[in-house]
């Protein structure tokens, strides 16, 4: 027996079915979805079947339906590699795109996409009946997905920390171990009326028509990486930060290919595809014409706090320059996504 939720991340709305054979737990697709699929209960449309789908929604992001495994031959591209965690990016004779989850070298599920990304199937690897290792596998496959189902639609997942302050969204982005999570919370703890949104990955939204100008909005999403910040929330982008470690505080104002470069390592894609590298490129060459961006070097300190804010969320920043920015491919940035599960290794099972 299988069951279907429908959720709703950034106004996109996606469905995802289980298969009871694939839930693997005694309690079936209802134990499945409330301990795989909590961080996404802010997100669920309720009251939604196959059988009771309104006009307005049928015309879905994507489906993703979860299944047993099956025997699956792919050809890889390339992969990608963090901290003992693996994505394998391929594909079959079919032509059918392929990512491989693996977690310590153990294989934790195989995500198969349609060409245009709008269908596709998670097969948990056998063997792999710990929920929190199919929750692995499940949450990889829906960032992945969502990634790529909405690039063409002028939608980013970013790798970011992001703040609301007096109405709008501030993201922080940067490499990892740079400080994006300490910067967010020295906002916090520092900058009256801060709010975290999303600690890891928000979702960017480009729109025609934002405050009566173009702009971006930024919302949270069910991946938040180690800290669990799953709020639906949304607010106009009023900047973005790109954050670097220095023995002092300084921030410059970044534009044309510069604001371009500062965004596009932080945003997850297959840019190998040309049609999606298209879409994405579309975007971020929109966000960095009109969304204000900027370097901050910085200590881990109340004064880099203060300095960004009073910087960024003080004055009426004019928008980046009136042309198009079109720089070279960065081939770092083919391929990025953060895992969306926490490094805690004390909640994984022995041996993994």
């Amino acid at each position: 027996m299988s069951a279907c939720r429908f959720y709703k991340v950034a106004d996109h709305v996606f469905s995802v079915t289980v298969d009871g054979s694939a839930a693997g737990t005694t309690d079936g697709t209802a134990d499945f979805f409330a301990r795989c699929m909590d961080n996404y209960a802010p997100f669920v449309i309720p009251g939604l079947t196959n059988d009771v789908i309104p006009d307005q929604i049928r015309n879905l992001a994507f489906a993703l339906a979860v299944q047993p495994s099956a025997p699956l031959d792919y050809t890889e591209e390339i992969r990608q590699e963090d901290e003992g965690q693996t994505i394998i990016c391929g594909h079959t004779v079919s032509g059918e795109s392929v990512f491989e989850f693996l977690l310590r070298d153990v294989s934790t599920g195989t995500l198969v996409c349609s060409k245009d990304y709008r269908e596709a199937r998670l097969l948990l690897a056998n063997g792999v009946t710990d929920l929190r290792l199919q929750k692995f596998a499940l949450n990889n496959a829906l960032m992945v997905l969502y990634a790529l189902a909405t690039a063409g639609l002028g939608t980013a997942l970013f790798h970011s920390a992001v703040v609301s302050y007096k109405g709008r969204g501030y993201m922080f982005l940067g490499k990892s171990g740079t400080g994006k999570s300490t910067h967010a919370r020295l906002w916090l703890k520092y900058v009256a009326g801060a709010e975290l949104m999303n600690d890891d990955n928000p979702v960017v939204r480009f729109y025609d028509d934002v405050d009566g100008k173009p702009g971006a909005v930024v919302y949270g999403s069910p991946w938040s990486g180690k800290t669990p910040c799953y709020r639906n929330v949304q607010a106009p982008v009023g900047g973005i930060v790109l954050l670097s470690q220095a023995p002092h505080n300084k921030i410059v104002r970044l534009r044309g290919v510069e604001a371009y470069a500062a965004l596009v390592t932080s945003i997850s894609g297959k840019r190998w595809d040309r049609s999606l590298a298209d879409g994405l490129h579309a975007t971020e060459n929109s966000l960095a014409k009109y969304v204000p961006v900027w370097h901050l070097e910085c200590l881990p300190d109340e004064a880099a706090a203060r300095l960004c804010n009073e910087s960024i969320a003080s004055t009426d920043v004019i928008p980046g320059s009136d042309h198009n920015v079109i720089p070279g491919s960065d081939p770092e940035s083919r391929w990025q996504i953060k895992s969306a599960m926490t490094k805690d290794e004390s909640n994984l099972p022995d041996g993994i």
